[in-house]
């Protein structure tokens, strides 16, 4: 046995009756289309239920899979404390996965409990599910800081391990879209929103999961999706398998995105080449990567040689004899920046120059930004094939008055008060206003951002790709 069959859901506590109290009905579509999911579910007969959610225990660099026999929960939270719910989870299947977690080095297992009741985003869908079907056992699964493909990735051990143990298996997918789709809405509107809705559902309505590894973190933030995740690693579960996939609604109607989409496996104990979407498009980002590595200029060059280098024998490099004269003779602060798979995964740099020229500096920062970053782990070997590499060279930081000097596509911003410093890189992706940027270099220095009395300083960049 394996994966029977998916659906990516929603979970506004206000579609129940008990908490709606009368404002579910003018959301009725999305109510409907959970009962028909629901009953496509109770149809199928799964064994367990997996359920991922963006309210369960969330760490930045590790999936937390909820431990133990049972567990309870009910929406006091929203003022019906009595509909509860009382859920046996599949043990086997949790440890199995925690096991493989292990044995693959994959950041996920059973650590870090902090709260053992269900949450709202596990509970909703099962309120449902629980109308037509209960024989079934649970695995709950909270999301990550980790990058979209590792999110997949987990949806991948997910369907080893139902064929592994033989469990015939069903995936939610719970999470709600845009919370940016009206301007009257709680969260107000942006025009990200309407735009992640359209495209989301188009993505998952043709269950062309490759593109979901498309959609640009900063794209995605500005929206205030909530569900992306969840979706990764429910399409990961479905990796390689032929499904049939039904569209059934959207609705915007509070100013939040609520989508419902249902995939029934069609298991002919097929593996299907075209539908190994991460496969694909780690092949496609490889071939991009590959050109890009054949094209870059010879700053990148140095810190990616400097990078891999170290990594992979803790040996740091001399400066090769031929750079051009500038990186042996000038002098400046620079930062070397490395992304993998769409997210940031290191970046150190100096203000000011350190070193005795700007080859050496880039050796030292390349060096640390692979393996000194705080907010990191440190690079692994078999990470390098997958980095991609920026450095940028700081021309000498000057005073302003005020930040109608600023520009944030032309000029990186320095804020200083006593010992306190932040440095923010010009041009970079979600940063759109002088206030944004100003407000995370406050934050990078550990000020708050309605600080009075910092001093400003400006500079522009190189930027080496």
């Amino acid at each position: 046995m394996s994966i029977a069959g998916a659906m990516m859901v929603p979970h506004p506590p206000i579609m129940l009756p008990e908490v709606g109290r009368g404002e579910e009905k003018k959301i009725e579509a999305t109510t409907k289309s959970y009962e028909k999911a629901a009953k496509l579910l109770a149809g199928l007969k799964p064994e367990t239920i997996i359920i991922s959610s963006p309210h369960s225990v969330m760490y930045s660099d590790y999936f937390h899979v909820s431990p133990g026999r049972a567990a309870r929960g009910d929406m006091g939270g929203f003022r019906a404390p009595q509909v509860s719910f009382n859920v046996d989870y599949d043990s086997e299947f949790i440890n199995a996965l925690a096991r493989k977690a292990v044995k693959d080095d994959f950041p996920a297992g059973v650590l870090g409990e902090k709260d053992a009741s269900l949450d709202h985003g596990t509970m909703i869908p099962l309120y449902y599910i629980n109308k037509y079907y209960t024989d079934y056992k649970l695995v709950r699964i909270g999301l990550s800081g980790l990058t979209l493909p590792d999110h997949y990735r987990l949806g991948q051990m997910i369907q080893f391990i139902s064929n592994e143990i033989d469990r015939r298996v069903f995936f939610v997918g719970s999470g709600d879209l845009s919370h940016k789709l009206l301007a009257e809405g709680p969260y107000g509107f942006a025009p990200e929103g309407p735009k992640y809705d359209e495209r989301i559902m188009d993505v998952m309505g043709r269950a062309a999961f490759d593109e979901l590894f498309d959609f640009d973190e900063s794209f995605c933030d500005k929206a205030a999706e909530c569900g992306h995740r969840s979706f990764c690693i429910m399409a990961g579960a479905l990796d390689g398998l032929d499904v049939k996939v039904e569209k059934l609604s959207h609705e915007g109607t509070f100013g939040v995105g609520y989508g419902v989409c249902t995939y029934v496996v069609n298991n002919d104990g097929n593996v299907y080449e075209d539908r190994q979407f991460l496969y694909k498009w780690e092949r496609k980002m490889g071939r991009m990567l590959d050109e890009r590595r054949a094209n870059e200029d010879p700053y990148v060059k140095l810190a990616r040689e400097t990078i891999e280098s170290y990594i992979r024998d803790r040996k740091k490099p001399a400066l090769p004899a031929d750079v051009p004269p500038e990186m042996k003779s000038d002098r400046a602060g620079t930062f070397v920046s490395i992304h993998k798979e769409g997210r940031l995964r290191g970046c150190i740099g100096t203000i000011s120059p350190v070193y005795g020229c700007i080859g050496e500096e880039i050796i030292e920062n390349a060096i640390s930004a692979s393996t000194r970053d705080p907010r990191f782990n440190p690079i692994k070997a078999d990470e390098l094939g997958s980095l991609e590499i920026n450095v940028d060279v700081l021309s000498p930081a000057e005073d302003i008055s005020s930040k109608d000097e600023l520009d944030v596509k032309r000029y990186g911003v320095i804020v200083t008060k006593g010992y306190n410093r932040g440095l923010l890189l010009p041009n970079l992706d979600g940063v759109d206003t002088i206030d944004e940027q100003v407000a995370i270099a406050l934050r990078k220095a550990g000020l708050s951002e309605n600080e009075k009395g910092y001093k400003l300083q400006r500079f522009e960049v190189v930027r080496h790709i």
